[in-house]
């Protein structure tokens, strides 16, 4: 159906406040790999957007894709007379002018379909529609992208963070709406055992970096990366974590995140009590929650975390050498994570309770970084270790709070 429907099925997948879960299990299957796109169509995207020869920008373009995804594909490139590597990522063509027609189109059943039926304007369908439209819009303009990697950059400065991670410089002068130039990262993902050893002595302090960066990029940021797998947060060769891809980003509201903030302090201590009355604060309800018996449907949940398993795969290859070189990998089960988050909204929502999303996105990224501390670090509690900081009154100007 194109890229609209894959993009649609993508943030039904990424939004178990809004969905059910037979749907967002099943539209896990679209954050499967897209075919690519011509090199030809590419090239005429980038002598439209750059509005020069690509030549005089670039001393070469790989046409074989980096990356291929729904709505853009990504090509490594060398920029003319300074011998800098870069990544170019490219708005698929005609993508934009489809997203729009089709949102639009999406648009106005809900609001058929609202009329029709009061049932469906109680459950908010055109305002989920709305978020669903707003967010997939604001993917294809890397304008805004380029605005989020900046605004993170910036953080990252102001917080005196520079020597322990980074985002890649975007050059302005070669990016558009739809096309997107940025510094060229070298590292592995951070699930990669056997390379972070080569880089770095100790892959546990590693972790604890990246945790406190991007915590305190809650609180001092204008946006927090809200997509956090593997494949967007690296180990550099030069010692530092690096975030990749800022497509994906949340904002986070004050009242939301004093809530949150209270939830991950009664998850650390397990006061099931003081979870309940969190989420109360935080999900919008018209109706009288009995407290105490969400707080024991939600000892029933959180008692089963204990029990999710990081799958590790490890993969040996023979080396010309006739060495093993061997690399282990998480393999993030998505749908284990989502069963797990699934099971909150399902409670939550029989006692009257709908969260932002906003919610949706931090508890993702959290549970992205519990396997990832399963993996490099097994011996710490993410939410107890006194070298991670979650407070809200931390100083993320203070680099001991990094070390």
């Amino acid at each position: 159906m194109g890229a609209t429907y894959i993009k649609l099925g993508q943030f039904i997948a990424s939004a178990p406040t809004l969905f059910p879960s037979e749907y967002v299990e099943e539209f896990h299957k679209c954050f499967d790999r897209a075919p690519p796109v011509p090199f030809n169509d590419i090239q005429k995207i980038l002598r439209e957007e750059l509005g020069k020869p690509i030549d005089s920008v670039f001393d070469y373009v790989d046409p074989n894709p980096l990356a291929s995804a729904s709505i853009a594909q990504v090509h490594v490139a060398r920029l003319r007379g300074v011998e800098e590597d870069v990544v170019v990522k490219v708005l698929k063509p005609g993508i934009e002018d489809i997203l729009v027609a089709d949102l639009n189109f999406i648009y106005v059943v809900a609001r058929i379909f609202e009329f029709l039926n009061p049932d469906l304007s109680r459950a908010s369908l055109v305002g989920i529609v709305n978020d669903i439209r707003a967010s997939m819009l604001e993917e294809v303009d890397f304008i805004k992208e380029a605005a989020n990697i900046e605004a993170f950059r910036r953080y990252l400065v102001n917080a005196g963070l520079t020597r322990l991670a980074t985002a890649p410089k975007v050059y302005q002068q070669f990016s558009t709406r739809r096309v997107l130039t940025m510094e060229r990262l070298y590292g592995v993902p951070i699930t990669d055992l056997n390379s972070i050893s080569s880089f770095v002595s100790d892959p546990e302090t590693s972790l604890i970096t990246a945790l406190n960066v991007w915590f305190g990029s809650l609180l001092a940021c204008e946006t927090f990366h809200a997509d956090v797998h593997a494949g967007n947060l690296w180990q550099l060769r030069d010692g530092r974590i690096g975030f990749l891809d800022f497509g994906i980003v949340g904002r986070i509201s004050p009242k939301t995140w004093a809530a949150m903030e209270d939830f991950l302090a009664s998850l650390a201590t397990e006061d099931y009590d003081s979870m309940a009355t969190a989420l109360i604060e935080m999900g919008a309800t018209n109706t009288n929650v009995d407290a105490n018996a969400f707080a024991r449907d939600l000892q029933k949940i959180f008692s089963s975390i204990q029990n999710l398993d990081t799958e590790v795969v490890v993969a040996a290859a023979r080396g010309p050498n006739n060495a093993t070189a061997i690399s282990a990998n998480i393999a993030v089960d998505e749908r284990q994570m989502n069963a797990l988050f699934l099971d909150v909204v399902r409670v939550s929502e029989s006692y009257g309770l709908r969260f932002p999303r906003e919610f949706a996105l931090l508890m993702k990224q959290l549970l992205y970084f519990d396997r990832y501390t399963r993996l490099l670090a097994p011996d710490i509690n993410m939410l107890q270790d006194q070298r991670i900081y979650i407070a809200s009154n931390r100083r993320t100007s203070d680099n001991r709070v990094y070390q």
